[in-house]
């Protein structure tokens, strides 16, 4: 029995490799954004990740999946979604790296004692990965409560969530985020003084278009400057298939960085 009878999907990433269960009617359904996110942990990487925001745990599982000893905690605040990233654990094509998988059912903006309750302790991950809700509250909302939860940002939200990340990554750990290029003010006022050493990638559909996304890493404590690295191509001029480099991180077969 799996952990929600909602209607639901069980889709294929990395090519076979892991599996998820997501909400067929309502709510948020991962893809191409989540395995970006994914991709910023290191390929060697060893640690612990907390993955903020979860959602089904498409991020947190695509770690699982590339990086053998890696463990990772699944952090939601929806327990509609927390329901389907439990699933995601029970299901037999995900055996393999299910027992190095938690889910934690809480709020990413809880403070002080209460995130230390929630389970998201100072200082006790190596890495933390979030793919934040950057919809501004005047777009265009979705008539599912559940996806505009995890769709539409709130007044102050960049801030909350990398103060968390501030708290539960050990110094010298590590933050990746994905982000619409209209975040990035919020995004490095908030990091500033958390988090260094600042790599920016902006991710474009095609080599002729304005990036859509932006990729950030950052190291927390460090004091070096920022670099904006060259661009992740998605798609070639012309037709619909991937790049080579865009493929393999979709897949799972190579880090970003």
């Amino acid at each position: 029995m799996l952990a929600t009878d909602a209607p639901h999907t069980i889709d294929a990433f990395h090519r076979g490799r892991f599996h998820l269960l997501q909400p067929a009617a309502k709510g948020h359904r991962s893809g191409v954004d989540a395995m970006i996110l994914a991709s910023v942990v290191p390929n060697d990487f060893a640690g612990h990740v907390a993955d903020l925001g979860a959602g089904a745990g498409a991020a947190g599982l695509a770690v699982l999946s590339r990086c053998p000893g890696a463990k990772a905690s699944l952090i939601e605040r929806s327990g509609f979604m927390a329901g389907f990233a439990r699933g995601s654990l029970e299901l037999e094509e995900n055996k393999a790296f299910a027992a190095r998988a938690e889910v934690i059912e809480a709020d990413v903006t809880l403070t002080g004692k209460a995130r230390v309750a929630a389970g998201l302790g100072d200082n006790s991950f190596d890495f933390a990965i979030m793919n934040p809700p950057f919809n501004l509250p005047t777009d265009r909302s979705t008539p599912d409560p559940v996806k505009a939860e995890a769709h539409v940002m709130t007044q102050g939200m960049m801030e909350q969530w990398i103060r968390t990340a501030a708290a539960i990554v050990k110094p010298g750990g590590s933050i990746g985020i994905i982000a619409r290029p209209t975040s990035i003010t919020d995004l490095l006022d908030a990091l500033r003084g958390r988090f260094g050493g600042l790599i920016i990638v902006p991710v474009q559909p095609r080599p002729q278009d304005a990036a859509i996304r932006i990729v950030i890493k950052g190291v927390r404590g460090s004091r070096a400057g920022l670099s904006i690295y060259p661009a992740l191509i998605m798609h070639h001029e012309t037709g619909n298939g991937f790049t080579q480099r865009a493929d393999a991180i979709n897949n799972g077969l190579v880090s970003l960085f």
